[in-house]
């Protein structure tokens, strides 16, 4: 049975660590419960090693001060938080604990600063907004939705919820990507390879053969040339290419252009749709069942959205929902991006006034669809990426070979 290293906080707020024998981290926090501790963070125990220890830690401090805070680590908090104030803990004293017990020595701080904040008498809401750029707007007003209604435990478990969903969906379409990301860069390596070492070898042959050569030929050869003779300006060119495409996702008007190509892309351009309107559903059904007025709900859903058209759509509406008109209404107006079942449930969770459970429902219903595509994406990509690469084999092969085949024939004749 594996050991667990475990942190655990008592009812007055002490964290307190140790290891313990378990089946798994449910039936060590059951086991702690019944001690009357809540488990924070629970670790399958390693092998000790002292250098590794000391390296881990060093690498720790350093790329803290670079790195933003994860969103692994902002979803443990409001967990946390969440089940140390349910138990009876006053907010600083759980936060206290909190702060005792992050390994981040970044969001040490970040929370050393929030909790002084509170301490002072400022809204906790208030004291993250110091820090928007780490909670971001929705958990910051969330939160304070959950200060006004007296809701903040179940807000805090909202929103670690939220941001698990959140990390799962990312995850899954990350790992979908990855497959024929990999490939596909496999590919590049192998054909720049053979471009500077393959080709020329094969080049000096077919000149000697005195025959004329087809475009396809001539191609392959000056592309060769010019990767064995320029390499280092085709690096620096791909290189400056790729940072300005980059800078350009930037701008407003080159994230408008990506975002409307990448969604008219066969099979991935559907998963982006799906994902987005996941993220919605769920966004704005958890900040409508926060308390957040309707309005500053969308703009904020708007602004958490990755895809600009959805931006866009959602941004217009917290606009004109002022004027009396409906939500499911407004939406309709881009059907490129929104379904016909998420405006049909969001208008009858509009008359019968369950909107955020229909969003819930819509959430639950593209997150499992996500999954679903997810899982049989690599089903679907391998065998269009073995014709991409059948063809470049193909081509590359008839084009090298096509003027020896000729000088033969030329030679028989």
């Amino acid at each position: 049975m594996p050991i667990y290293i475990y942190s655990a906080a008592k009812q007055n707020g002490e964290v307190v660590k140790g290891d313990r024998e378990a089946e798994n981290e449910k039936t060590l926090a059951q086991a702690l419960k019944l001690e009357s501790l809540f488990l924070l963070e629970a670790k399958e125990k390693k092998p000790f090693s002292l250098s590794s220890l000391n390296v881990a830690i060093n690498l720790n401090e350093i790329t803290s001060k670079f790195l933003p805070i994860s969103l692994v680590e902002r979803m443990f908090f409001a967990r946390n938080l969440a089940v140390m104030i349910s138990a009876g803990l006053s907010l600083t004293r759980a936060m206290e604990a909190l702060i005792q017990e992050s390994a981040n020595p970044k969001f040490r701080r970040i929370l050393s600063d929030v909790n002084n904040s509170v301490i002072k008498g400022t809204p906790f809401a208030d004291s993250l907004r110091i820090h928007e750029k780490v909670f971001g707007n929705l958990f910051i007003n969330m939160v304070g939705a959950g200060e006004a209604s007296g809701k903040l435990t179940l807000v805090l478990k909202l929103l670690s919820n939220q941001m698990k969903k959140d990390y799962d969906l990312r995850k899954r379409v990350s790992g979908a990507m990855m497959y024929p990301a990999v490939i596909l860069i496999a590919l590049m390596v192998i054909g720049t390879l053979m471009m500077i070492y393959v080709v020329p070898s094969l080049t000096a042959v077919i000149k000697d053969l005195g025959v004329e050569l087809p475009l396809s030929t001539r191609i392959i050869i000056f592309t060769s040339e010019l990767a064995a003779d320029y390499l280092l300006w085709v690096l620096t060119a791909f290189i400056l290419f790729v940072f300005l495409f980059w800078r350009a996702l930037k701008t407003k008007i080159g994230k408008k252009i990506f975002d409307h190509i990448t969604i008219r892309l066969p099979i991935f351009g559907e998963l982006i749709i799906k994902f987005n309107t996941a993220r919605f559903c769920r966004t704005l059904a958890y900040l409508i069942t926060s308390g957040v007025p309707i309005v500053r709900s969308l703009e904020i859903t708007g602004s958490v959205l990755g895809n600009s058209l959805f931006q866009k759509a959602v941004g217009g509406a917290a606009l004109d929902i002022q004027k009396g008109k409906q939500l499911s209404v407004l939406l309709s107006a881009y059907p490129r991006i929104f379904h016909p079942i998420v405006l049909q449930m969001m208008s009858v969770g509009e008359e019968t006034g369950k909107t955020s459970d229909m969003m819930l429902r819509l959430a639950l219903f593209f997150e499992e669809d996500v999954t679903n595509t997810t899982k049989n994406l690599s089903t679907i990509i391998e065998p269009i990426l073995m014709i991409v690469i059948g063809t470049a084999v193909g081509f590359f092969a008839v084009s090298m070979l096509q003027p020896i085949y000729s000088s033969l024939g030329n030679v028989g004749g």
